[in-house]
């Protein structure tokens, strides 16, 4: 009796952290600070952001223009003092990642001021800083316990799924945007060419009763 009440329990406990390990790993998500909006960009304006960085910590900027003309924007980065850390003109997508210097406010701004007529949709993510660990002791000496290291394994599944679903939405919207777009011109030729051929036929139909109608010539007789 004592025995099967020794193995309940140890069941027990290993069920708990089990479900422990669980919890902790899903909090881990929201414990690294990141920034990700997608926004409207018209002609000729400018939008900046602003994050504000510890010193030595590691960040990263990634961003990709979704729909508009020929889907690229100019994207600057600058630390506290005015220093250009990044500087990419008429670029459709790109990723930076740099180590702050200092602390303070840094800016990075997007531009479509090269575009005269055409508004853009551009999503960014800045994330700042690294993931924590997933165990407080996951550095220590001994080696992880196989439930350990398959919670560390669906970790880092979940976060490649996450960017993969990020990625294929993007190229999604992208892809729907150039369709909707095509569609258009499209319409817009074939409303062209109807339009064309009714004057064309319209026309072909005055100029050969034209050539069919009786011109009726007077004589005048001069008496003498």
């Amino acid at each position: 009796m004592e025995r099967g009440t020794m193995w309940r329990l140890q069941c027990l406990m290993k069920e708990l952290r089990w479900w422990s390990f669980l919890s902790f790993m899903l909090f881990s998500f929201g414990c690294v600070r990141a920034s990700e909006l997608t926004f409207e960009l018209p002609d000729n304006a400018k939008q900046c952001f602003y994050e504000d960085i510890t010193q030595g910590t590691k960040c990263t900027l990634e961003f990709q223009v979704i729909t508009g003309g020929h889907y690229d924007v100019d994207c600057r980065l600058e630390d506290p003092d005015g220093n250009v850390l990044y500087k990419e003109m008429k670029k459709q997508y790109d990723s930076f990642t740099f180590t702050a210097t200092r602390n303070g406010t840094y800016k990075f701004c997007f531009s479509n001021e090269f575009s005269t007529f055409t508004h853009k949709t551009v999503y960014f993510d800045f994330q700042v800083g690294d993931d924590p660990p997933l165990f407080p002791n996951e550095n220590r000496a001994t080696a992880l316990t196989q439930m350990e290291s398959s919670c560390v394994s669906i970790h880092e599944a979940l976060k490649s799924v996450i960017d993969y679903q990020t990625h294929f939405r993007l190229r999604e919207a992208q892809g729907r945007s150039r369709a909707e777009d095509l569609n258009s011109r499209v319409a817009y030729w074939s409303v062209g060419e109807a339009i064309i051929l009714l004057v064309v036929s319209i026309g072909q139909v005055f100029l050969l009763k034209s050539f069919f109608s009786d011109k009726r010539t007077t004589t005048t007789r001069v008496g003498s």
